[in-house]
């Protein structure tokens, strides 16, 4: 399976008092394993609409999803979710940590759901590969936001996901802090040859992936041979 995401006119609508907003317009691309993508444009121009839509977490007005080879527009709600946990990784600007779970415990949770008996170890390995071996028993309210963001990662990775959509990910942490984000992010990910998906407003992030989608009121803007490798 060489492609993981087919976005075929993507359109998403919303009623509102003074008719209808569209805020994505036909939008259509698609990305194969290993892809490295940023998805950048203003507020308001439909990038987490879009990811939203690409992880089947919404339904789209018109158009269709292929994710990782399902069809997302023709699961249940239920369906939708099972693809999501055995071929998906988030990692979202305010982190969704579980705060009644430890680090290890809040990592173990998508392993767990696919009933895996090696979900501690793994949780266990890759919290030492972001740093935080030494806070497997901290609650999130005891880690700063870097080290609840490292956690969120580790999450994102257990169940070694197809595809990773990061939204915003440095976007409630200060810079240095956001730099070593991003650069653990893209370690993790090289290893795992994971498809990444990330939105930022971040023009200097966005730079880091081997390819920049652009929208711009809801429309993709024609790419441009500017994007460069991320080292």
């Amino acid at each position: 399976m060489d492609k993981v995401l087919e976005i075929n006119g993507l359109t998403r609508t919303y009623k509102s008092g003074h008719g209808s907003l569209t805020v994505l317009d036909s939008v259509s691309f698609e990305l194969m394993r290993g892809d490295t993508v940023s998805i950048v444009g203003p507020s308001g121009s439909g990038k987490t609409t879009l990811l939203g839509l690409a992880a089947g977490l919404d339904a789209p007005s018109s158009g269709h999803v292929k994710l990782c080879g399902y069809d997302m527009g023709s699961l249940s709600e239920d369906e939708r979710a099972r693809v999501r946990n055995k071929h998906v990784g988030f990692v979202f600007q305010s982190f969704r940590l579980i705060p009644t779970l430890t680090a290890l415990e809040n990592v173990t949770v998508p392993a767990e759901l696919q009933g895996r008996k090696d979900a501690e170890k793994e949780a266990r390995f890759l919290l030492e590969e972001v740093g935080l071996g030494d806070r497997t028993d901290h609650y999130p309210a005891q880690l700063s936001g870097g080290e609840q963001q490292r956690v969120a990662m580790a999450r994102a990775f257990i169940n070694k996901p197809d595809i990773l959509f990061a939204d915003e990910p440095t976007g409630n942490l200060d810079t240095d802090t956001g730099e070593n984000i991003v650069k653990l992010l893209f370690q993790l990910n090289e290893t795992a040859g994971t498809t990444l998906v990330l939105v930022t407003h971040n023009l200097e992030l966005a730079a880091k992936t081997a390819r920049i989608i652009r929208l711009k009121r809801g429309k993709l803007v024609p790419e441009q041979n500017e994007a460069v490798a991320h080292a």
